[in-house]
């Protein structure tokens, strides 16, 4: 009777260790990933997006032996395995459809990984109402924070269809349009030298001229009339910013600044188009 009950004692003491083993292998990869991806990306500047999808598939892969091992180490589990095994085609089938939309979510996420259609810390806009930064790419699902600091949880199969619109895809630049429309008897070119001047001082504006361009005279912010309708007549200024980030920051600034300067000049805005409807 001891030597039973000494048998179950090390078959069960075999099987919750490896369980605990294995979690807090688990725990120890993810800490040490996150670590380097920490370091690698603000010290060394990297782009995590490879590492963070690899903490993922190696916490999963160390989970899934664990796990396998500990249910092997036992006896009637080991026994039940062998008769699945044998006789289990059906369920094997049943099995293999229902992890297919799993499957099909790993290799998104990893196509996601290899392709880069976008990266961590990107700027996406999909289905035009959702927008936010990607925050992390598991092996399920792509987690998007948007500006209201909720988070969407996207599988990678669902959003490898999609047409996406990144702002941070490539060069990090990029030229904003800063549309207003004024009355039509107001002065033009007052207006524009306005809009020029605002977008000068401000201090996330990039000059992207080249060389050559600036041998020519192109200036630095070029403000066109764009358009003469029943509102008025619309005025767009081309301003240029490091980002996304930086680009909105400088429009809400100057929208406000351009709007008071405006006031003082006598210059009446008809209409205010949508500001995110171009390229952000």
């Amino acid at each position: 009777m001891t030597e039973y009950w000494q048998e179950k004692l090390i078959t069960w003491g075999t099987f919750f260790g490896i369980i605990f083993g294995t979690l807090v292998v688990g725990w120890i990869v993810n800490r040490l990933f996150k670590r380097y991806i920490q370091r690698s990306t603000t010290i060394m500047n990297n782009d995590p997006t490879s590492y963070l999808f690899l903490r993922h598939s190696l916490r999963g892969l160390i989970f899934v032996l664990g796990f396998s091992l500990a249910a092997y180490s036992l006896p009637s589990l080991r026994g039940l395995a062998g008769s699945l095994v044998a006789g289990a085609g059906i369920f094997a089938i049943a099995i293999g459809f229902a992890s297919q939309q799993a499957l099909a979510n790993i290799v998104g996420g990893l196509f996601i990984v290899i392709f880069k259609p976008y990266r961590v810390n990107d700027r996406l806009r999909l289905r035009n109402t959702l927008v936010g930064v990607v925050e992390d790419i598991t092996l399920r699902h792509t987690v998007i924070r948007d500006f209201e600091n909720r988070r969407i949880l996207i599988p990678n199969s669902v959003i490898s269809e999609e047409v996406i619109i990144n702002a941070d895809f490539g060069d990090d630049k990029i030229c904003k349009w800063l549309e207003l429309t004024v009355v039509h008897d107001s002065d033009i070119d007052l207006a524009k030298a306005l809009m020029e001047e605002e977008a000068l001082k401000h201090p996330l504006h990039l000059d992207t001229r080249t060389p050559e361009d600036i041998e020519a005279g192109k200036p630095e912010i070029m403000v066109r009339l764009i358009q003469l309708d029943e509102r008025g007549a619309r005025l767009r200024a081309y301003v240029w910013a490091k980002d996304s980030a930086d680009a909105f920051a400088m429009s809400c600034d100057l929208l406000e600044t351009i709007k008071k300067r405006f006031d003082e000049a006598g210059i009446r805005l008809t209409f205010l188009p949508d500001m995110f409807q171009n390229n952000n």
